[in-house]
């Protein structure tokens, strides 16, 4: 297993209450060779009440607390979101574990940025605002039931069994690095690329016509699904900024 490639993964919990699986997820991301632990919560992060967890500290040690998801994520090039799927309507592509596992391990060989996965709270998930910080998702499959009730895994499950899933890929893949690919924009570079296209089309009264297309989280999943490369930000910047420019009325001749 390659350390330099999991050093680069970034497990994020949204919401997590129980000390006990903030433990159990540290202990899971340090069974696989995982370090980097972020914690998404409005209050104080029970981190020292999970550092009973057997081989967990060194992981709670160095982990850190976020009051936004944006924040948590914001260096990274991947986000990846974890659904149960249930009876939701997804505004993401959904990839199941093995398959998504895969394409984790190629953004890795990438050599550049990091990549976050996020789970949400047990009882309620990822809500469909910090579901649109991610590029796409990933579920684990399950059993169903003739109960009718849709399976899910407790928080320490779901990690446990999505490292191991990507750490086997990571193993598995051919360690060869081919022609280095173009890097990813960071997502705090994409959310300021996204606030500038924002104005743009308030200023243009685009906003107006068509409110139903111009949702903050629309917007965010449509620049994140352009894939813009990190030399490419700058511009896409120079050139919104040319347009409100012109739209201002100082382009006049």
């Amino acid at each position: 297993m390659s350390r330099r490639f999991f050093d680069r993964v970034v497990v994020v919990l949204v919401r997590a209450r129980n000390p006990n699986n903030i433990g159990a997820v540290a202990r899971a991301m340090h069974d696989f060779g995982f370090r980097h632990l972020r914690v998404v919560n409005d209050y104080a992060v029970p981190f020292e009440s999970a550092r009973s967890a057997v081989d967990a500290s060194y992981v709670l040690a160095d982990a850190a607390a976020f009051d936004s998801v944006a924040g948590a994520v914001a260096d990274c090039t991947l986000v990846v979101g974890t659904t149960a799927v249930g009876e939701r309507a997804l505004q993401h592509p959904l990839y199941l574990l093995p398959a998504a596992a895969g394409m984790i391990d190629a953004e890795l060989r990438r050599e550049r940025g990091r990549v976050a996965l996020l789970f949400g709270s047990e009882k309620t998930g990822l809500s469909n605002d910090e579901l649109s910080y991610c590029h796409w998702l990933l579920t684990i499959p399950m059993e169903r039931y003739d109960e009718g009730r849709h399976p899910s895994m407790n928080l320490g499950q779901a990690v446990a069994v999505c490292l191991y899933e990507l750490a086997r890929s990571v193993e598995m893949a051919d360690a060869t690095v081919g022609q280095e690919e173009p890097a990813i924009a960071e997502v705090g570079d994409v959310e300021r690329l996204m606030a500038l296209l924002s104005e743009v089309l308030e200023e243009t009264g685009y906003t107006k016509r068509h409110p139903a297309n111009c949702d903050e989280g629309q917007i965010r999943r449509l620049v994140l699904r352009m894939g813009v490369r990190a030399s490419d930000v700058p511009v896409w910047m120079g050139i919104l900024r040319q347009i409100l420019w012109k739209i201002r009325g100082n382009g006049r001749n």
